[in-house]
């Protein structure tokens, strides 16, 4: 399943590039023959914004041959949210789901916010919750 989305960027010598497609081609090449594609990310119409010309049009150069020789499936849109909406709300209240552990979320003061935004944007798999008074800590 895809959840990268458009901006997907290359691998390898690739890895600071750009490259809409890379997740669904490295999709089509792992997935066995027969399988099934999720594709629940974003994959936007144009993207004027894209470096990749093709982009740019939600054009994008899927190896669709790949996909057509090993009788894939694909399945596209977004993903239904509101049908888990009042299951997932209640598995959060009642505790059952540590939510901040789960997305790894990291309570940061107001002073430590460049820092958190200079994180968030290298990439880093941290959620940043600012708490400016030193709330939060206080109510654990």
């Amino acid at each position: 399943m895809d959840c990268v989305g458009f901006e997907a960027h290359g691998q390898g010598k690739d890895a600071g590039r750009e490259q809409a497609a890379t997740v669904l081609n490295s999709l089509m090449e792992v997935t066995r023959a027969g399988g099934a594609l999720g594709i629940p990310g974003l994959y936007v119409t144009d993207d004027p914004g894209a470096t990749d010309p093709s982009a740019r049009i939600g054009t994008l150069g899927i190896r669709i041959g790949l996909g057509w020789a090993k009788s894939h499936s694909f399945f596209t849109g977004q993903t239904p949210v509101m049908k888990y909406n009042r299951r997932l709300m209640q598995a959060i209240l009642h505790d059952r789901l540590p939510i901040a552990k789960i997305v790894n979320a990291t309570v940061i003061s107001l002073n430590d916010a460049p820092q958190g935004y200079q994180a968030f944007d290298s990439g880093v798999a941290k959620k940043f919750i600012l708490d400016p008074h030193g709330l939060l800590n206080q109510a654990a």
